[in-house]
């Protein structure tokens, strides 16, 4: 070949692979940056390239008959049709793709390592070399990834050390929060009763790990801060005691002990002892724990109660709980809690919308209590608290429907609640729509979760529009089961559900949204 076919072809392979590479780290980016967790993703999914290596293979057959030229000329166009109809995760993805500084210090590197192998493969000449360039592009991004931790540990190192000193300088009390689920909801609704009193940070969002509280203390921390309200996500054992190694709680609340994010932990004995790493860590330094009575049956959290009684607050329904949950009733304005603490009788009131609130508002009144506040201005600061996005919101769709914006949540009870709310606001002349995927991460409890939700939507719901049924074929089963005459409409993905939602709704409709999945599970590639 003739040495401008050459750097054509090199110039189309870098502008696949530069394509290409932006689907991998994509996926690298949601998971934390885990190559681990990016090689099961692959393999889970099947993400490999089969339309472009399918034809190089049919290349090597025509090299036979061919004039190398007009092999050359086809594999160019291969490569520059695939670099052009490859999808851009940066433009045409749920959660986009951000290239951020430490995805470019991942991204260049691996770019330049598909030149290199470019160059190797353009001098040898084959086109199997070519073949086995396209299917590792992602162990070229996972080189890259690997070769950046030495420089990546040393930048996260100082960012930790800055937000450790400013921590030091401020002296905030630290309040810690975990649970297999509601730590969002509980950590946004003790922030709220916090801030009524003195100047109040919490972590935003879902910011759960070392990194981001690092960058949230170094970026949004005041210097009149009185409390930090700190969420604790468990990736493994050990996850909690590093973060509480950055952010030492002076208090904590632990609220639940369940299926979500099973896969990781494999059995609920060691969720528990994963999540109680952060009692154990409170208490080490004199701190009290509030808990619900559900986490602790099992050895690992019991054990560590057994031991330290006098420091903790159980949140429960048994009468023999420290704050009792007498009864918690939902209405179209929000939720009612009767509760009974140190021997006197309040009501709760806050605008919230699905049952399994009425425990996390129970947990954050305890905690609140305990760090000194009047339960009379906890009360006033619950009757004003705003609803938690994307966490069961209630909001107007259109003239005079609703919508139920629970998209953020994936676990079985969350899901429960939201289905018994439906009836409760249900319109006169409207029906009630389920727009969802299932759940995720629920492990060999994955069929057996869907079946009982499927059995509750049957009892709930008119219609329902199943994201990526194949997922869920219990969730499926058990609703056509349980509701003959109702209808259950199957998409592709979350845009062509709510295309149709456009299309067919009602203006008296009642739509919740239950959990929209990232595109690690929804928008798999088809390379």
């Amino acid at each position: 070949m003739s040495f401008l076919l050459n750097m054509l072809l090199l110039l189309a392979f870098l502008a696949f692979a530069a394509k290409r590479l932006l689907i991998y780290l994509h996926a690298l980016q949601q998971d934390d940056y885990n190559s681990e967790r990016l090689f099961a993703w692959i393999r889970r999914h099947q993400v490999v390239d089969r339309k472009l290596s399918a034809g190089l293979l049919g290349l090597i057959v025509l090299s036979l008959i061919l004039p190398g030229v007009f092999v050359a000329v086809l594999m160019i166009s291969g490569f520059s049709a695939t670099a052009y109809l490859d999808s851009d995760p940066r433009t045409r993805s749920k959660k986009k793709l951000v290239l951020t500084a430490r995805a470019k210090r991942i991204y260049f590197p691996a770019l330049g390592i598909a030149l290199l192998l470019g160059l190797i493969a353009l001098f040898e000449g084959h086109i199997v070399s070519w073949i086995l360039l396209v299917q590792g592009i992602p162990l070229m991004l996972v080189l890259s990834n690997k070769l950046n931790e030495p420089f990546e540990k040393k930048v996260q190192k100082k960012f930790y050390d800055e937000a450790v000193a400013k921590l030091g300088e401020i002296k905030p009390r630290i309040i810690g929060i975990t649970g297999s689920y509601g730590k969002t909801s509980v950590k946004h609704i003790l922030g709220h009763i916090l801030k009524a009193s003195a100047p109040t940070l919490i972590t935003p969002g879902s910011v759960n790990t070392v990194m981001g509280i690092t960058r949230i203390i170094r970026e949004q921390m005041e210097p009149n801060t009185k409390y930090f309200v700190v969420e604790m996500g468990a990736y493994g054992p050990g996850s909690i005691a590093r973060l509480c190694a950055l952010t030492p709680p002076d208090a904590a609340i632990i609220i639940a002990i369940g299926q979500a994010h099973y896969e990781r932990f494999k059995t609920l004995d060691t969720v528990a002892a994963a999540k109680f790493e952060l009692a154990q860590d409170t208490l080490s330094r004199g701190g009290h724990v509030t808990v619900h009575e559900q986490t602790l049956g099992f050895e690992a959290s019991r054990k560590i109660y057994e031991a330290h009684k006098d420091h903790f607050t159980i949140v429960g329904e048994a009468a023999a709980s420290d704050l009792v949950i007498s009864s918690v009733t939902q209405t179209k304005d929000g939720l009612i809690v009767e509760i009974t603490w140190k021997g006197q009788d309040y009501t709760l009131k806050a605008p919230l919308y699905g049952v399994q609130h009425g425990g996390n508002i129970a947990l954050a009144f305890a905690c609140a209590a305990e760090l000194g506040l009047a339960p009379e201005d906890i009360i006033m600061a619950l009757a004003r608290c705003p609803q938690i996005t994307h966490r069961l919101e209630v909001k107007p769709f259109g003239e005079d429907g609703l919508l139920i914006d629970d998209a953020f949540n994936s676990n079985p009870k969350g899901f429960a609640a939201a289905l018994e709310l439906l009836p409760v606001l249900k319109r006169e002349g409207g029906r009630t729509i389920l727009i969802t995927p299932g759940m995720v991460e629920l492990g060999d409890a994955h069929d057996a979760e869907h079946t009982t939700i499927g059995e509750l939507a049957a009892k709930t719901c008119d219609i329902v529009l199943a994201v990526s049924a194949e997922r869920i074929p219990t969730f499926v089963s058990a609703y056509r089961a349980g509701a003959p005459e109702g209808q259950l409409l199957t998409f592709a993905s979350f845009k062509d559900a709510e295309a149709w939602l456009g299309a067919n709704r009602k203006p008296e409709d009642v739509v919740l949204i239950e959990n929209d999945l990232p595109d690690l599970y929804e928008r798999i590639p088809k390379l």
